[in-house]
């Protein structure tokens, strides 16, 4: 059986609580907390998006770790909504900003694109 491509996602921030915050408003979802192994040269410091192993697609985490800053990457992780110009919506009041509000992408639904509170752009894609 092939699985999806994508297994885990990580977002650096340097402000963990600022970005905690961020994504807990815009998600509507509580992160939690991963223990990390104490032999973590400069520690590191991981809250993990909610998960249902059964379920389709992937998970990751927020992710604070010296030497990997956050902001402008090759990467761009979507967040699957019902309708994203509801999260888009909530960026600004959270601390991000709206990149690109919602457009259509043909017979793939819909996107949006934010920025977060680290720099980071993150998009947003529902169908309808």
């Amino acid at each position: 059986m092939q699985t999806n491509p994508v297994i885990w996602f990580e977002i650096y921030v340097q402000d963990m609580a600022r970005a905690k915050a961020f994504y807990e408003t815009l998600l509507q979802r509580t992160l939690e907390k991963l223990n990390t192994p104490d032999t973590l040269e400069g520690g590191v410091e991981l809250w993990a998006f909610p998960m249902d192993s059964t379920a389709m697609g992937a998970s990751g985490a927020l992710v604070k770790m010296e030497g990997c800053g956050s902001g402008g990457g090759g990467t761009l992780v979507y967040f699957t909504c019902e309708d994203c110009a509801v999260e888009a919506a909530r960026a600004a009041p959270a601390g991000g900003s709206v990149l690109k509000e919602k457009f259509a992408i043909g017979e793939y639904g819909h996107i949006a694109l934010i920025n977060d509170t680290e720099g980071n752009v993150v998009g947003l894609h529902s169908m309808k």
